[in-house]
């Protein structure tokens, strides 16, 4: 580039590809050459610099961050557009942007960003609390474990916002679950009977009320517990936030900095409580999902069929398969009423209400408590059958239920039952030598009509020999190459007929197994199984009927 006598203010034959609009630009302009030395200034840059001049260098002459960018890009490939560079000059912030010029010169463009810098630097300040947020929120809500979500709450919170957190979650008795972290490291978990006095605004954030300024906590007044193990150093700083749930408070966390660091400032403590509002929606979700569910398990706990036995030298089993995978309980139902002593009847029940799932299922457990009122009147399974009816007509359920009821006694080597169907299917006996016969009962079922009818079978089953009792669900159970045929009862009784010999408990397997071949994926209705069962004993009970 070739200068004229005035060059420090006029260029003269500019290069082709700058031209010489970059003497009128409003912006300051600086040429340099690969040395380093100037060769052309517009106005705007004499004033600024006013070393600046043709000849002279930069060193010394403009900002050190200007002269050291400009021989990192002096003589280099500028092929693609070289990055600005930022640095102040005086009071200014200046962005100074490359433009290649011939024989390896650079013309330097420079910006005044000192009103937009802090504007830009609070975007950027804005948008990592954005995403801190976001994150908060997802991780969060990924769980609805009360424990996990303490972790990822003080962890967040000792990565992010402090240099350690603690939470202070709702007493239990007279003790508080404690839970904290340092630096974001695995938390630690502790209960201890805490005085909220102790640290000004934990009272009131534990009960729900906003939080007290940070200036307001002496941080060299903080009670040995609130400072999380393995902190180390003087606290500098203390700032306590409430973590508001949904109605009732889920906690309050103490927020703590060390002495090194500076203390908490307003728009700090804005982000730790739009940070605890979501922790602590996150919490008492998670605790009102623990108490439901620990509600539900209690309930259910008397509505899932139990686990059946050997009772008195009788071999009994069941088994059952609700109607939707992710359902525990449905309208199938068996129980089992051991007898008190040897020679005296054991009570099996397997019944069938209309429907299936939770509603079903309550009206099962309403049968089960109403039978089990009922086993006084266990020797006379009509009359037994006629106030459970009775029961069921004078409730609100609309609904209706089959059963079967057998009472059962083992006598010597043999077992005998008498067999009740209250508009159910009747058992299936599984002689010893493979035949299959049906209980002759039957009987109305329950809840419809204000009188019912029953008759009862007298059935002696033989070591080795089987009463199979079942719900509807496995004969109607749709499955096969089309998915559209009935397993059927011929089905069923060929399945019992090769069981013939077999325990009680491998029946009921042998009978499920062939079932859920035959189902595969297709949608079925609740299955229930009760299989009683003379077993093969070398000893046969003492006549009175003791237990073998």
């Amino acid at each position: 580039m070739t200068i004229c006598e005035d060059a420090s203010t006029q260029p003269c034959g500019s290069p082709p590809d700058i031209g010489a609009s970059w003497l009128r630009a409003p912006y300051p302009v600086v040429v340099a050459d690969t040395d380093g030395t100037i060769v052309g200034v517009n106005a705007s840059a004499a004033a600024l610099f006013p070393g600046a001049a043709r000849g002279s260098t930069l060193d010394g002459v403009v900002p050190p961050w200007l002269t050291d960018a400009h021989r990192r890009t002096a003589g280099s490939d500028l092929g693609s557009p070289a990055p600005p560079v930022t640095g102040r000059h005086r009071h200014m912030t200046l962005t100074a942007h490359p433009t290649p010029g011939t024989d390896g010169d650079v013309v330097w463009w420079l910006v005044d960003d000192t009103d937009r810098m802090p504007a830009r630097s609070e975007l950027h300040d804005e948008q990592e609390r954005t995403a801190f947020l976001a994150e908060t929120s997802t991780r969060l809500s990924a769980s609805l474990n009360v424990q996990r979500c303490m972790n990822v709450t003080v962890r967040l919170a000792a990565e992010h916002l402090a240099d350690a957190a603690l939470l202070v979650a709702p007493a239990n008795g007279r003790q508080h679950p404690l839970a904290g972290s340092v630096g974001g490291d695995a938390p630690r978990h502790t209960t201890a009977r805490i005085d909220p006095s102790s640290i000004p605004g934990l009272g009131e954030a534990l009960r729900g009320f906003p939080p007290v300024p940070s200036r307001w906590i002496d941080p060299a007044a903080l009670p040995a517990w609130a400072v999380p193990e393995g902190f180390g150093g003087p606290v500098g700083s203390v700032a306590v936030c409430p973590l508001p749930g949904h109605g009732v408070p889920a906690g309050a966390l103490i927020l703590l900095r060390r002495g090194d660091r500076a203390a908490f400032d307003a728009s700090e403590e804005v982000i730790a409580r739009l940070f605890a509002a979501r922790a602590g929606s996150a919490l008492s979700a998670a605790r009102m999902y623990s108490e439901q569910a620990g509600i539900t398990a209690t309930l259910m706990a008397d509505l899932l069929p139990p686990a059946l036995r050997q009772v008195h030298g009788v071999e009994f089993a069941g088994g059952y398969r609700a109607a939707q995978d992710t359902e525990r309980i449905g309208g199938d139902f068996y129980d089992l009423h051991p007898a008190d002593e040897p020679g005296q009847e054991t009570l099996a029940i397997l019944g069938d209400v209309c429907g299936k799932g939770l509603d079903a299922a309550v009206l099962t457990g309403k049968i089960r408590n109403t039978l089990h009122a009922l086993l006084p009147m266990a020797g006379d399974h009509e009359n037994m059958l006629r106030l459970l009816n009775g029961a069921l007509l004078g409730s609100r359920h609309t609904r209706f239920a089959t059963l079967v009821l057998a009472s059962v006694v083992r006598r010597g080597a043999r077992v005998r039952l008498r067999l009740t169907s209250a508009g159910h299917a009747p058992p299936l006996i599984v002689r010893h030598d493979g035949s299959v016969e049906e209980a002759d009962t039957s009987g109305t079922l329950i809840g419809v009509l204000p009188r019912i009818r029953t008759r009862t079978a007298h059935v002696d089953l033989a070591p080795g020999e089987t009463c199979l009792m079942f719900t509807d669900g496995i004969t109607e159970a749709k499955g096969g190459p089309l998915g559209d045929v009935m397993f059927g009862e011929e089905r069923l009784r060929a399945a019992v007929a090769d069981c013939a010999g077999m325990p009680a408990e491998a029946v009921v397997e042998r009978v499920q197994l062939l079932a859920a071949e035959w189902i595969g994926a297709n949608r079925h209705d609740d299955i229930a199984l009760v299989a009683i069962t003379a077993p093969r004993s070398a000893h046969p009970a003492p006549a009175d009927g003791g237990t073998a």
